[in-house]
């Protein structure tokens, strides 16, 4: 996986929530389960404010786990309530060359009769202080593209699946 890649070139490779079980373990340098979202984000902030190289990778599996395979609508736009209240925060602790990437492994709409996976297209959302706002990812072929542009983004050639877009996404100085 790209988290072997980033970690075999010795990166650090940070996981928050469940990404060690995701994983199983694989490719991590360091992880620290959380007890939900809120300490998800609070711990995902911690990181921010430490300094260290290579990638964070966050699960903030509430969202997911406890509303979207609950059909708990309510539940799941107060989850997002909070995590959008945490990103000015976030924005400001980004260091000059750091990207954020927002996205998700799937569909999970809360207000699909089914608590199975749902079907829609998921968020992509880059950001840092030196991406190019307002570009359209247009729809990517597959999750792939996003490890792929985290290899490109360390200089590190993508033997993996997904096209990187980085190209799209960054200004130099």
């Amino acid at each position: 996986t790209m988290l072997d890649v980033l970690k075999d070139k010795e990166y650090d490779v940070i996981g928050v929530g469940k990404i060690h079980d995701i994983f199983a373990a694989r490719g991590l340098t360091e992880f620290v389960y959380t007890s939900g979202n809120t300490d998800g984000i609070a711990k995902t902030l911690d990181y921010m404010h430490k300094d260290f190289n290579g990638l964070c990778f966050v699960n903030l599996v509430d969202t997911d786990m406890l509303y979207g395979h609950r059909n708990d609508v309510d539940g799941y736009a107060r989850a997002l309530t909070e995590f959008d209240r945490a990103l000015p925060e976030m924005f400001s602790l980004l260091r000059d060359d750091d990207l954020l990437i927002i996205t998700a492994d799937h569909g999970c709409d809360p207000a699909t009769p089914s608590t199975d996976h749902s079907r829609e297209y998921v968020p992509l959302l880059v950001c840092g202080p030196r991406v190019a706002a307002g570009t359209d990812l247009g729809v990517r072929g597959t999750f792939g593209d996003v490890s792929a542009t985290v290899l490109d983004e360390f200089g590190l050639e993508n033997t993996l699946c997904g096209t990187s877009f980085r190209k799209e996404i960054r200004f130099e100085d």
